[in-house]
Parts: structure tokens; sequence; C-alpha cells
């Protein structure tokens, strides 16, 4: 999905594994390019990301994320999702 974007974006793409930070390791990949690509992530998964999660820099360091953090988070915001889904169920 990431070379699809920098392709996308007319840009390179190096080698990708789950140490890459694609903030830092993938040209022009900037905050105006993450909710493209979290919402391509989304539509590939089939689940919502929601767009104030942001998913390549940690929001309290500002320390861009690696690939393995970021599908953590992503595993994260599913389960609350999931969580969230069920909890209503029940009450509704």
């Amino acid at each position: 999905m990431l070379q699809t974007v920098q392709t996308l974006s007319g840009e390179d793409c190096p080698t990708i594994d789950g140490g890459t930070k694609p903030a830092e390791a993938l040209p022009k990949f900037t905050s105006k390019v993450w909710p493209v690509a979290a919402g391509m992530l989304s539509i590939a998964l089939g689940k919502s990301i929601p767009c104030e999660a942001n998913i390549f820099v940690d929001d309290d360091t500002k320390v861009p994320l690696a690939i393995d953090q970021t599908v953590a988070l992503v595993l994260m915001i599913f389960e609350a999702q999931d969580a969230k889904e069920a909890e209503e169920a029940v009450a509704g």
C-alpha cells in the first residue's frame, strides 16, 4: 500500500520492512499524504481508521512510527472499535 502511495505521488519507494519508518524513509511522505495512506489501508482492510488517528507518528512524542508499530496501533484501534460495537449491541 505504501508503495502504491509513493507511485501515485511520483516518488521512489525504498524497500519496506517492519522496522521502516515511513515518515522518515519515504520521500515526501508527509502529514498531507498520511490521511490518504490511512484511507487506502482502511479500504483494503474493510475497517475504519478515524481521520484524527495519526498512525505514522506518535501523537505524544512526535517520533515517527515503524511499520510494526503502526500495525500494532491499527490493531488497537480496531479492537477498541469492536469492543464499542459489542458493548452497544448488548446495551441496545
